[in-house]
């Protein structure tokens, strides 16, 4: 095997593969990755067995081939050679050479034979999606995301479609069991059987989604394959398997009788929180929301360090209430929230409180609140 290639192209292609290689080295060919020329095109793909992607770039072959290596030093080399044209050959004994300027580096690599199976792509029944509505649906709903292990089926988002007219619902859930985020949007078209019954992307394959959003604004594909689902983009292939589990019945949890509503300007109450968390307990974070009419209160305490308080301006006009929550999920959901104001509705001091933007209805998000 042997290909030259620009510096350019080989480092931006190793660099997006980067988080998907295993780190815990429990298969030493899953810290490698995994290099086939066809044609003129280098076709680099890595894989953790969870989330696999597969990327493809222009390069001159001299001699087809496939070949693995450390996914990790072959980046790092790649970064600190000067800007010129690269000569990758393999040798004897699945040893590679790298040629770049007068910089030569011999390093060893493995068997291409070993490195797990990279499905093959159909794009039949697949759905499309526009790269910026699903940027906006994960980091609206991604925070809220469980990291305990063994809640294993809360370790994603869960996603389903519904039919909505002519149209399709589209709707993404996370929670941790101590709050809840759900978008719903609008898309053309139809969706499989998989987006009706609701299935749960892993947390590792959702944070690489969100990475293929971040590029210009472009079309994706969306499609599933067995238990896994495909995300494909211009030149570039993600398959993730999708966690299974049963997703709890979210609707369960969204409040419908918080008559309590409260408007009040998100960034000052952000910048508010913020400061008002620096005193509160290092473990629970709490805040205390004292409401009245056209007011609100921010207080916390702690023993070992102090007190602080603030007031701001809210439209309210309902019985006075107080109310505890972790700062943290207050802060969470109004970091992502892109309205001028919000809609804080709440029952009691022991309900689950609903934050909403004021001027649009596509974003829900359930705080419990705490004792404090």
């Amino acid at each position: 095997m042997q290909f030259t290639v620009t510096k350019d192209i080989f480092l931006k292609g190793l660099q997006r593969v980067q988080s998907i290689v295993e780190k815990r080295n429990t298969m030493p060919i899953l810290s490698n990755v995994l290099l086939e020329t066809v044609d003129d095109r280098l076709d680099i793909t890595a894989t953790d067995l969870e989330v696999g992607m597969k990327s493809s770039y222009p390069v001159t072959t001299v001699k087809p081939g496939k070949i693995t290596v450390s996914a990790k030093k072959l980046f790092e080399i790649i970064r600190e050679l000067p800007d010129a044209d690269i000569t990758f050959s393999t040798k004897e004994n699945d040893w590679v050479e790298l040629r770049c300027g007068k910089a030569v580096f011999n390093i060893v690599g493995l068997s291409p034979d070993e490195f797990p199976y990279f499905p093959s792509i159909q794009e039949n029944n697949f759905i499309k999606i526009e790269s910026e509505l699903l940027r906006d649906m994960i980091e609206k709903t991604s925070f809220a995301i469980c990291h305990d292990e063994t809640k294993y089926n809360l370790n994603g988002v869960f996603l389903k479609a519904a039919e909505a007219g002519e149209k399709t619902a589209l709707k993404m859930v996370a929670t941790d069991g101590h709050r809840l985020s759900l978008m719903e949007k609008t898309l053309e078209g139809s969706f499989g059987p998989e987006l009706s019954k609701g299935v749960i992307f892993p947390k590792k394959g959702i944070f690489e989604i969100k990475k293929f959003t971040e590029d210009e604004p472009c079309e994706l594909l969306l499609g599933f394959l067995d238990n896994s689902a495909v995300i494909k983009k211009n030149n570039m292939v993600v398959v993730m398997r999708l966690v299974d589990g049963e997703f709890p019945d979210y609707t369960r949890v969204i409040p419908q009788n918080n008559d309590r509503i409260v408007k009040v300007d998100r960034e000052q109450l952000f910048h508010s929180l913020r400061r008002m968390a620096i005193l509160s307990s290092e473990k629970s974070k709490g805040v205390k929301l004292e409401i009245d009419r056209e007011k609100i209160i921010i207080s916390s305490s702690n023993p070992e360090l102090g007190e602080a308080r603030e007031d701001m301006e809210s439209d309210y006009d309902g019985e006075p209430l107080q109310i505890g929550f972790n700062a943290k999920y207050l802060l969470d959901v109004l970091g992502v929230v892109d309205s001028q104001f919000i809609l804080l509705c709440l029952r009691d001091e022991l309900s689950p409180a609903l934050i909403r933007a004021a001027e649009k209805e596509d974003f829900t998000s359930v705080i419990m609140p705490m004792r404090l």
